[in-house]
């Protein structure tokens, strides 16, 4: 078990490339604790983990609110003393518009969740993870952390600043023991995709020259090795997962 004695936090859990992480994680022997704004998905999950010999607790939390997020860390050290992991992980796609005619609050709601969402879980992760000596913190920033995309101005500045925000992390918070990393995925079979009409996600499937979407478990696999110690010398990267979209 890689992960056997530390304690991760998972934000939006629920679904998607947080559930994947969150159920191979407890099964790497992490103990887990999930945050997510869907309370009901969040409890199933709980649920299947424990029933197949993990150990999870679920805590209803908006990371577009920095008081959840500190409070999200004060009750994972409260359950289980310490705090190893982080994967700020939720996330939201946002309104597909031109720049000129993007709604504001659209804007703002993506910039609050995909950016300052992550600057609030590291905010309190980091001093928790201080008083251990060490920690690894994992934030989801995407393919869009490095390229643009017609008509999602908000997701990719978002995505741009996890990645500039992970460095800076990286560079203050590396030499104390904290290792901090974003990881890029490209577009992954997961629930956000699950509006986009057939022949919108048959060009999207057709864009990654590995001929497929990536699946959530793949994505998670990359964040186990982050999490872990064989990742000791990785810090301030950016990690895409991406079917060679980026290669292009």
């Amino acid at each position: 078990m890689e992960l056997k004695g530390k304690v991760a936090l998972i934000t939006g859990a629920a679904s998607g490339i947080g559930e994947s992480t969150a159920l191979l994680f407890a099964k790497e022997g992490a103990r887990v604790f999930l945050t997510d704004i869907d309370v009901e998905k969040g409890e199933k999950l709980v649920k299947k983990i424990t029933e197949d010999g993990g150990e999870a607790v679920f805590f209803k939390a908006d990371i577009s609110k920095a008081k959840d997020s500190e409070n999200s860390v004060a009750e994972v050290v409260k359950k289980f003393g310490k705090l190893d992991i982080a994967v700020n992980n939720a996330g939201v796609g946002g309104p597909q518009h031109p720049v000129g005619e993007y709604p504001v609050e659209g804007w703002d709601k993506v910039i609050a969740i995909n950016l300052s969402g992550v600057f609030y879980g590291m905010r309190y992760q980091i001093p928790a993870m201080l008083k251990n000596g060490n920690g690894s913190i994992i934030n989801v920033a995407s393919i869009l952390g490095s390229v643009g995309f017609a008509n999602s101005a908000a997701y990719v500045a978002a995505k741009h600043g996890v990645v500039g925000l992970t460095k800076s992390a990286a560079l203050e918070y590396s030499a104390k023991g904290i290792r901090v990393n974003s990881v890029g995925p490209a577009f992954i079979n997961t629930p956000m995709l699950k509006d986009l009409d057939k022949d919108l996600l048959s060009q999207l499937v057709n864009v990654h020259p590995i001929g497929r979407l990536g699946e959530a478990d793949e994505v998670a696999q990359l964040f186990l090795w982050l999490a872990g110690e064989k990742s000791s010398f990785a810090t301030g990267a950016y990690y895409p997962i991406d079917g060679g979209y980026l290669a292009q």
